[in-house]
């Protein structure tokens, strides 16, 4: 980053959740949002009225940057882009009502880039992938029907002939928790492990790698719920299929598995 920008902007573009006052950070997110609004509809860290909002018709979409943010080269010897979280009104449940911003950081100028609805940047860290190019590995999730879907996935970063930045989620681990739908999780017998929920991603061990929390059945979890040796849940919706069983909330395994970023691979730590 060069040096001769503003130290409130610098700690912005560094990813700092923590200003020194709310003042620097008005300052702050102003120097970001004027890249896409105009003066008179900045409000804060709101802009009123975005310019170029994708799909908004003849709706004025307004865009509230949050305090989660990254940066990183995130594309291979591309300059270093700036990920911002915001929240929209123009944005469905779907999207989790609101996306991320992309900006460039090039010759000592914050570039806007593209707004990204739904690739919220909530709970990530960037990792070195090479001496050109960063990882950005996140934490998603989503509820839909009382089913909590998370997972971790690599934010794959690409720019078209316009520059524009695009993101996608490439999925390492995806898990679903149906308590809030059926009462209890559900295993099939046949199946050796089951994931419920990820979550506290850190960088790991070793490089190349993260570690997370991960609520779990294990073989022994599974084959224990398949022999009925668990107490019936209190109370459930629905009926099991024929070579299914549950898993009543507080009887999954809990623990910290290791992902190692270049061989995919999910293991327990220890």
């Amino acid at each position: 980053m060069p040096k001769s920008f503003p130290a409130v902007v610098a700690l912005a573009l560094a990813g700092a959740c923590l200003l020194a006052s709310p003042a620097r950070a008005d300052d702050a997110d102003r120097a970001l949002l004027s890249t896409f609004c105009d003066a008179a509809d900045i409000k804060e860290s709101t802009c009123t009225r975005a310019r170029n909002y994708p799909d908004a018709g003849n709706r004025e979409c307004d865009v509230k940057l949050t305090a989660d943010r990254h940066s990183g080269r995130f594309i291979a010897a591309g300059n270093p882009l700036l990920v911002v979280n915001y929240e929209s009104g123009c944005e469905p449940h779907a999207t989790d009502n609101g996306g991320a911003v992309v900006f460039e950081q090039s010759g000592g100028k914050t570039i806007f880039r593209s707004f990204q609805p739904g690739s919220q940047v909530n709970d990530c860290v960037t990792l070195a992938k090479s001496a050109q190019q960063d990882w950005l590995m996140c934490i998603t999730g989503h509820i839909g029907q009382g089913n909590l879907e998370t997972g971790v996935a690599e934010f794959v970063f690409t720019q078209d002939y316009s520059r524009n930045v695009s993101i996608s989620p490439d999925f390492l681990i995806t898990t679903t928790d149906s308590i809030r739908a059926y009462g209890a999780n559900v295993v099939i017998c046949k199946e050796r492990s089951k994931y419920f929920e990820v979550s506290d991603i850190k960088a790991g061990p070793r490089p190349q790698t993260v570690t997370v929390m991960v609520r779990h059945a294990d073989a022994n979890t599974i084959r224990k719920a398949c022999r009925k040796g668990f107490p019936k849940p209190k109370e459930v919706f629905g009926k099991l299929s024929r070579g299914e069983a549950y898993v009543p909330e507080g009887y999954e395994k809990r623990g910290k598995f290791i992902i190692d970023l270049a061989t995919r691979k999910v293991t327990p730590q220890g």
